[in-house]
């Protein structure tokens, strides 16, 4: 019996961290890429066009520098950023929703197949 519920407990931690484990995407590398090229996305939280963007990376959204322009109103005006979701890449902007292959060419970064 002992044995019984030792086996439970320890198979229990073990679907626990199989559960915390981090998650990895496809897409890490490139927007770790994306990061070092300082390629950054302008967006906000409300605008459905930076939602559709972000989900393109999924998880891996988390690596690429972006700027919330609710937050960092002043950041934005800087940037000169006048919609949402603008792309700053090597100083210039690039407006609107971009396919992963368009910032890969911009920036030179690799897209995993």
């Amino acid at each position: 019996m002992v044995k019984m519920k030792l086996f439970i407990f320890l198979f229990l931690i073990f679907i626990f961290l199989i559960g915390c484990a981090p998650k990895t995407s496809k897409y890490d590398s490139f927007a770790l890429c994306l990061f070092e090229k300082d390629a950054t996305m302008y967006g906000t939280e409300w605008c459905s066009h930076c939602k559709n963007q972000k989900s393109l990376f999924g998880s891996a959204f988390k690596h690429v520098n972006y700027v919330d322009c609710d937050i960092d109103r002043d950041e934005c005006l800087r940037a000169g950023v006048n919609g949402y979701p603008t792309w700053i890449i090597n100083g210039k902007p690039y407006e609107g929703e971009q396919p992963l292959d368009r910032l890969s060419r911009l920036t030179g970064c690799e897209l995993p197949n």
